[in-house]
């Protein structure tokens, strides 16, 4: 099949083939003597993987080992079971995140309970002071892939 039929196939998004291509993910595909690439159900199926890692939102260096893993099909699922204990680990990490997040951000909200001028906006100028100062808001960094 053509990338285009790999994608209907998948619902993976052309440009998302090629990445994963490109990432070794998936190995390349052979060329027609058009020069079209040719993808086989090993590949559908290999993306079907890589795409359930992704809804676990697992990182591409996870789904890497563990397609390595997969590939070698090692004596026992030892290795596989510490990368998934470390992606739980990442996420109660996150979550814990999430939730601080969240409790500054309320408190955030409580410092403007009804519109005021917005010269007089808590927010704002909570926001306004805390960069002019340099400092984040109660130390909490943006958390990537929360939203």
């Amino acid at each position: 099949m053509r990338i285009g039929n790999l994608a209907e196939a998948t619902g993976t998004p052309v440009e998302t083939i090629r990445f994963y291509e490109r990432e070794g993910l998936i190995p390349a595909a052979q060329r027609s003597e058009n020069n079209y690439r040719v993808y086989t159900v090993a590949h559908a199926e290999r993306l079907a993987f890589i795409r359930q890692c992704r809804n676990l939102d697992m990182a591409l260096d996870e789904i890497r080992a563990l397609l390595r893993l997969r590939d070698a099909a090692p004596e026992d699922c030892g290795e596989v079971n510490k990368i998934l204990d470390a992606h739980i680990e990442h996420v109660a990490k996150r979550i814990r995140e999430l939730r601080s997040l969240e409790s500054t951000l309320k408190a955030l909200r409580a410092r403007c309970q009804s519109p005021h001028a917005m010269e007089a906006c808590g927010i704002l100028n909570h926001l306004d002071n805390a960069a002019s100062q340099g400092t984040r808001t109660a130390g909490h960094l943006h958390i990537r892939g929360a939203h």
